[in-house]
C-alpha cells in the first residue's frame, strides 16, 4: 500500500505540519513546568530547621569529640561512609545532608546559597548539643565550612578542607551538560531524560582511580530535583565569585587542614597553594588520588582526619 505523502490531500498535510511542532512545544511547556515545580520532603532521620528538614546520621561515641562532615554539590552523606569505621572509632561524626541533596528535603524557592546552608547546618548542631567541633567539608562542602566559620566562629574549633577549590578559575571545565541544565526548557529536557549511567558517566571525573562510585552516592545524585541542581550550583558560584576561599578564611582565627589530590580532575590541584596565605594552614597533597579523598583513598584520608581533629577538638 502506497501511504506516501503524496496521497495525503494537501489542507491535511498542512494542519499536520503544523499540529506536529504545536504537540511538541505543548509537551516541552508541560515538562518545563512540572521539573520546576518538582520538590521532595525529607525521608530518613530529619532535623527539623528554619526553613527545610535535613536528614541527619551520626556515628560513634555520643559524649566523644564531634567532628562534622559535610559533602560536596550533588553528593550527601553516604559520600562518607569509607572513613566512618576508622573515625567513629574517636569521634562523635555528624553528616548532614545539605538541602536539596541526599535525603534532606528539596523545596522550591530560595535558600541554597552557602550562607543559607551553612546556618541550617549551625542550627543541626545547636540541636543536637554540639557547641563545638572540627568541621570537614569536601568539594563544595568546604565553602559551607568556610560560611559556618565565617557566621559561627564559636562553634568551629578547627576546618579541613578536602578537594575544595579556594577560587572559581581554578574549576576545570567538565564539558557542556553542565550548561545545557542551566538553558530553560532545554535544561528540564534533559533532567527528564536522565538516567544512572549517564549520572555515572557525569561521576566519572570525581574520581581518578579504579573505583566504583558507591550505589547510594549515584541514588542520591539521581533523587536531586532540577531546582535543586541549579540553585545549590549556581549558591556555590556565587560564593566563590565574591571571595575566594583563602581570602576569607585568612582573617579567620581557625586551624586549616587542606587535602587534595594531586589528580583531581574537577580543581586544579596546584591551586592547593593558594592557601598558604593562611597563618598556619596544613597542606596535604595525595599522589594518585583525584577529587575523591574519602571514596579513592578512605584509609588515608582518615588517618589525616583522625590526627588533625584530634590535635584541635573542642
Amino acid at each position: 500500500m502506497d501511504v506516501s505523502t503524496s496521497r495525503i490531500p494537501r489542507p491535511r498535510r498542512r494542519a499536520v505540519a503544523v499540529a506536529v511542532p504545536l504537540a511538541l512545544a505543548a509537551l516541552l511547556a508541560i515538562n518545563t513546568v512540572a521539573v520546576d515545580r518538582q520538590e521532595a520532603p525529607a525521608s530518613g532521620n530529619p532535623v527539623p530547621t528554619a526553613d527545610g528538614e535535613l536528614h541527619v546520621v551520626q556515628d560513634g561515641p555520643p559524649d566523644a569529640p564531634a567532628l562534622v562532615l559535610v559533602h560536596g554539590f550533588t553528593a550527601s552523606s553516604r559520600s562518607w561512609d569509607l572513613v566512618i569505621p576508622a573515625l567513629a572509632q574517636r569521634h562523635r561524626v555528624i553528616r548532614v545532608d545539605l538541602l536539596g541533596h541526599g535525603r534532606s528535603a528539596k523545596p522550591v524557592g530560595a535558600g541554597y546559597a552557602i550562607p543559607d546552608q551553612a546556618r541550617r547546618l549551625g542550627e543541626v548542631l545547636d540541636r543536637l548539643g554540639v557547641g563545638r567541633a572540627v568541621v570537614v567539608g569536601h568539594s563544595t562542602g568546604g565553602s559551607v565550612a568556610t560560611a559556618l566559620a565565617e557566621a559561627r566562629p564559636e562553634l568551629v574549633a578547627a576546618l579541613a578542607l578536602v578537594g575544595s577549590g579556594p577560587r572559581l578559575d581554578a574549576y576545570i571545565p567538565q564539558g557542556p551538560t553542565d550548561q545545557l541544565l542551566e538553558i530553560p526548557v532545554v535544561g528540564q529536557l534533559l533532567w527528564r531524560l536522565r538516567t544512572e549511567s549517564l549520572v555515572r558517566r557525569a561521576a566519572a571525573t570525581a574520581v581518578t582511580r579504579d573505583v566504583a562510585i558507591p550505589q547510594p552516592v549515584v541514588d542520591d545524585v539521581l533523587a536531586m530535583t532540577h531546582h535543586a541542581f541549579t540553585a545549590a550550583g549556581r549558591g556555590a558560584e556565587d560564593y566563590l565569585r565574591q571571595r575566594p576561599l583563602p581570602d576569607r578564611l585568612a582573617g579567620l582565627d581557625v586551624p586549616l587542614l587542606v587535602v587534595f589530590g594531586a589528580e583531581d580532575r574537577r580543581w586544579r590541584s596546584a591551586s592547593a597553594a593558594d592557601y598558604r596565605v593562611v597563618p598556619g594552614v596544613r597542606i596535604e597533597v595525595l599522589p594518585g588520588v583525584g577529587h575523591s579523598p574519602p571514596i579513592e583513598d578512605p584509609a588515608r584520608t582518615a588517618d589525616l582526619l583522625i590526627g588533625f581533629a584530634g590535635s584541635h577538638a573542642g
